[in-house]
């Protein structure tokens, strides 16, 4: 079996490594534009504010290392045409500009996604940076150390961390973007409130429910235009989200509106023979029962391993995603998964209710504990639960993976109320807070 693999993503270094593993004498290819694979973007605003060992630590294999697993890697090397029906690859390599032609049995795409640039006067400015790829990664690291002011478009996730590591380090920062609310599609309104507030305690400027509308350089900096205002610092970095950078191949297959592609539980495209993986991809979002876009490393890395797992033949199913998710902003922890608000859900179209408590986390006669904020979101008519938060200085983030499985497995918040959750002192109130929640949701229905 000849398989080609487009992309070093990690959905594409999964693919290999499980094909390679499952299939004995798997001829695998993997064609990868850039001289890395497997970098660990999430680390990036970590490494901006120096909270990294090392950065060659932010890669968890390397061209060589897949090599020694069997695996054929094609670098600096693009794939510039495909032909699905027929297996075939148009191949050019970026050393030398040589292109080639060559087929396969079988084709994985693992393209991955590209960052979300809107078309606006300016965009191009090259104090404009972006914050993906390994060369994205390095380029902001190299110019953020020396400067003094930088404006961060965007307020999820990307944006968030990197406005926050910025200003530890004592950059003047700016945070802008669209919605009204900082993490307006990760958390609930009330956890946006609490995390607004740290952002100005520690002297970051928000400037929510403004558009950006254009870019201006100035002999020291870049002027950022909003519909509503002007902000001037040295650079502007640029987190607005991603999208599916399927375009070498979505005319040849069944996609979302956005270009993300179709599969089946067992990542097999519309096209015979042809398997997608990771975030060129759609997939299936358990608390709405229907199929979504979402970019997240975790998703990439088990489509991954079962386009391995299925390569032969339909095997092991894709049991969807809750997106769960964390991060730790200004020592405080936050840990979701699924829909995290009633408006999130409703803009789902489902008709939900939520709960909120806060309670310590152990018990007050420790010498000492902190405060948990937790809160619940299901279902009405079923009480299923699609989703949870939790926010702490205390690490309460893999409460966010046991509500994840709650999730998977359908529960309802009566059978959370009463699920068996160990009391210890140390760790815990005799009632969880976890059980906590789910006995308040309980108690509101």
């Amino acid at each position: 079996m000849k398989v080609a693999v487009i992309g070093g993503t990690h959905a594409g270094v999964f693919s290999a490594k499980q094909i390679v593993a499952e299939v004995p004498g798997a001829e695998v290819h993997v064609f990868e534009k850039n001289d890395t694979v497997s970098y660990l973007s999430c680390g990036t605003a970590l490494w901006i504010g120096d909270n990294v060992s090392s950065p060659d630590r932010m890669f968890y294999e390397s061209p060589e290392s897949m090599k020694e697993q069997g695996i054929h890697m094609h670098m600096n090397t693009e794939v510039t045409a495909v032909d699905l029906q027929a297996k075939s690859l148009e191949i050019k390599s970026l050393a030398d500009d040589s292109t080639r032609q060559d087929t396969f049995d079988k084709i994985v795409i693992t393209t991955g996604s590209k960052t979300l640039v809107p078309p606006i006067p300016g965009i191009d400015s090259e104090k404009i940076y972006m914050s993906k790829s390994w060369n994205d990664a390095k380029r902001l690291k190299e110019r953020t150390a020396d400067i003094k002011s930088a404006i961060v478009i965007g307020a999820g996730y990307i944006g968030a961390e990197l406005a926050e590591q910025l200003s530890i380090n004592d950059k003047e920062v700016t945070m802008i973007d669209a919605a009204e609310r900082v993490l307006a599609n990760n958390v609930s309104p009330k956890l946006s409130g609490i995390v607004a507030q740290k952002y100005e305690d520690h002297g970051v400027k928000l400037v929510m429910n403004e558009k950006v509308v254009g870019f201006e350089d100035t002999a020291d900096g870049i002027i950022v235009k909003t519909d509503a205002g002007s902000y001037e610092a040295e650079l502007a970095i640029l987190g607005i989200g991603f999208r599916p950078n399927t375009d070498l191949v979505a005319d040849q297959l069944d996609t979302m509106d956005n270009g993300a592609i179709k599969t089946n539980e067992y990542m097999q495209t519309s096209v015979e023979d042809v398997y997608a993986a990771g975030d060129s991809t759609a997939v299936f979002y358990n608390p709405t029962q229907a199929y979504d876009y979402i970019p997240l490393a975790t998703n990439a890395v088990r489509q991954g391993m079962l386009v391995g797992r299925n390569i032969e033949k339909p095997t092991i199913a894709y049991q969807g995603t809750q997106a769960s998710s964390a991060v730790e902003l200004y020592e405080t922890a936050i840990g979701t998964t699924g829909i995290t608000s009633v408006e999130g859900a409703t803009a789902k179209g489902i008709d939900a209710d939520s709960i909120s408590i806060e309670e310590d986390y152990r018990p007050d006669f420790m010498l000492s504990t902190t405060e948990v904020v937790a809160s619940l979101v299901w279902e009405k008519g079923t009480r299923r639960i699609i989703g949870a938060e939790f926010l702490s200085a205390h690490d309460v983030t893999q409460a966010a993976n046991v509500i994840s499985l709650a999730i998977e497995n359908k529960m309802t918040i009566d059978q959370l109320a009463m699920s068996d959750f160990f009391f210890q002192p140390n760790f815990s109130q005799p009632i969880n807070y976890i059980s906590s929640v789910a006995m308040a949701a309980v108690a509101k229905v």
